[in-house]
């Protein structure tokens, strides 16, 4: 029954606070809740881009925050320092014209390790504060004495609040006048509607949203406003009181300048304290008499500081919105970042520690930059720019490989000796190991020999043979069981422009004819270890190409007991097999006329020629 009624109260449009509020930012919003802030931003190209970070205080800092007065002068600070950061982080998103910038980004990123917007964003937000200050500190101040016959009258100060007053309103009439602002301030109408809708409980869709009010009490707008109008009374009985009682014998014009500018530097954190109070005391209550002291704010954001949003800026507000809702709701959830250009060395850096972090081999970030980057992996050392698009598609790829998929099935191909080699879930990714078992095979054949690549899986034994032996007569089957691992194999032979005969076929079931030379990399696993193999390989590839069994030779018996009906005479069995596993194998094999072992890379025993 109370859900019922409370039900009823939201859509009879009875008002119930969120804790949750907002700033617009460039081309986004963010939202703060009690434990996270979320910005949302639509890039360049469309996609809205969500960052969120839990919120990190001091023990000091949240006590300080509940004392009263004193949490107005910690939320202001904290709020300017998250604000300019904000503001900064939206501009990386949104800013970056990587054309215009090309040059310069690329010489701050060689020379100085700098990345352009960042140092752009700094001087923005230190130009900023100065303005301001310049703007509602000290212009009011120098204006004031122009009036002749004000000085050390009531009119001084009752001319210093009127220009505070004007200068304020003309400041935010003027800006109005820039394109981004006015889109700035469509996103500010944007996180109001969005904030007013969830407060009355309608369902949070652009065209729904869109139907509400764009002005809110608890806004920036009228915290300004507040403080400019607490600012006008604390100031003026400050600077009378000291000029009356304390210092009466100051009559030097440019020292009484000072001296009053000083006062009111100084009186700034109780104006924020007081300010702030008043302010969360009047969101309390909707009231026609509270309502008169919340009209000049109102006013002030129908007017000037807020504009009717589009459909796409509610998206991004409703974006911010829900994220701080679901972080809240759940401790859980990771925070997310903002895919931004930046400086290669700190960004390789960052993806190998988050690599290193989740057990993955930091060489797959080298390769991820290189092949996004074009480069060779030893040019990863020279210093440049990464452009947003880039890191991009970087980041698509390095958030596959955290979750646990093989960099070369993210990335679709792979090079293999002159070949290349399309790989997915159907088959092993082709080993570098295994370039040499097919180097060794191309060695071995002679003109006009028939060669069968057994256990073919992706096919890039049977299609690099090809492809080398095209001009010597050369004929080329292969094998697999796996009717899938055929289909990929056959897209391989197709792509790399060679001639392979494919059978599907268990072992050589369905196998016709002698072969001068057979090679195979059987599956070698033994059963008990593939648990305790990397993520990508027990998760993502085919089990069938890896398990050899108890002790990882099932196939190699088998392969025993029949490879001679199928070997030509003086024909060559040519075999991968896993660390430790050669001898076993010789001996399976019992008599035969040839037989040597041949190391890989790693000065391991890897491969075995077999003559019989």
């Amino acid at each position: 029954m109370a859900k019922l009624k409370e039900n009823e109260n939201k859509t009879k449009n009875k008002k119930s606070c969120t804790y949750i509020g907002g700033q617009a930012v460039l081309e986004g919003v963010m939202m703060m809740g009690k434990t996270c802030m979320a910005t949302a931003v639509r890039d360049p190209d469309g996609e809205i881009q969500v960052e969120a970070k839990r919120l990190k205080t001091g023990k000091n800092v949240r006590r300080a925050s509940k004392v009263p007065f004193v949490r107005g002068v910690v939320n202001l600070v904290l709020s300017m320092v998250r604000g300019v950061k904000t503001l900064m982080r939206s501009a990386k998103v949104y800013g970056e014209d990587e054309e215009e910038a090309g040059r310069l980004q690329k010489w701050m990123a060689e020379k100085l390790k700098m990345n352009l917007m960042d140092v752009v964003s700094l001087i923005s937000a230190v130009l900023g504060v100065v303005l301001a200050v310049g703007i509602f500190v000290v212009l009011p101040r120098v204006l004031v004495p122009l009036i002749p016959g004000v000085d050390d009258t009531v009119w001084e100060y009752v001319l210093l609040g009127a220009f505070k007053l004007i200068i304020f309103i003309a400041y935010l009439a003027l800006i109005l006048l820039l394109k981004d602002i006015r889109r700035l301030y469509k996103y500010h109408g944007a996180e109001h509607k969005t904030i007013n809708a969830y407060e009355r409980g309608v369902e949070l869709t652009p065209e729904k949203v869109m139907q509400c009010s764009r002005i809110h009490d608890r806004c920036g707008t009228s915290f300004l406003f507040i403080v400019l109008f607490i600012n006008i009374v604390i100031i003026s009985l400050a600077t009378w009181a000291f000029g009356t009682y304390v210092c009466p014998q100051v009559t030097n014009k440019v020292a009484k300048f000072f001296i009053n500018l000083g006062i009111e530097l100084v009186l700034l954190p109780l104006i924020a304290g007081v300010s702030y109070e008043i302010l969360k005391f009047l969101a309390k209550f909707d009231n026609k008499f509270v309502d008169i002291f919340k009209a000049p704010g109102k006013l002030i954001q129908k007017t000037l500081t807020t504009r009717e949003p589009d459909k796409d800026m509610l998206e991004v507000a409703i974006a911010a919105f829900n994220k701080v809702l679901e972080m809240d709701a759940d401790p859980a959830v990771p925070e997310t970042e903002f895919i931004t250009g930046g400086i290669l060395s700190r960004m390789l850096a960052d993806t190998k520690k988050k690599f290193a972090e989740n057990n993955i081999d930091e060489s797959d970030a080298e390769w991820i930059y290189s092949l996004v980057l074009e480069i060779k992996r030893s040019e990863l050392k020279t210093e440049r720019a990464v452009t947003s698009s880039e890191s991009k598609e970087i980041n698509a790829i390095v958030q596959k490989r955290l979750a646990g998929r093989p960099l070369w099935y993210i990335i679709g191909d792979v090079d293999f000796y002159d070949c290349r080699i399309k790989v997915d879930e159907r088959a092993l990714i082709p080993r570098p190991e295994t370039e040499l078992l097919a180097e060794a095979v191309v060695k071995t054949v002679e003109d006009g020999d028939k060669v069968l690549d057994m256990c073919t899986g992706s096919g890039c034994i049977a299609v690099s043979v090809a492809k080398h032996c095209a001009s010597r007569g050369v004929s080329v089957t292969a094998a697999d069981l796996s009717d899938a691992a055929i289909m990929l194999a056959k897209e391989n032979a197709r792509a790399n422009g060679v001639e392979v005969n494919f059978v599907q076929s268990d072992l050589f079931a369905s196998v016709r004819g002698r072969f001068n030379v057979i090679v195979c990399n059987p599956p070698y696993i033994k059963s008990g270890d593939i648990p305790f193999l990397q993520k990508e390989v027990r998760e993502y590839e085919p089990r069938i190409a890896l398990d050899g069994g108890a002790d990882g030779l099932d196939f190699y018996r088998r392969l025993a007991r029949v490879v001679r009906s199928y070997l030509a005479k003086d024909g060559m069995l040519i075999l991968e097999c896993g660390e430790g596993q050669a001898e076993e194998i010789l001996k399976l094999f019992g008599k035969r006329d040839y037989a040597m072992v041949m190391k890989d890379l790693s000065g391991v025993d890897r491969f075995l020629k077999i003559a019989f």
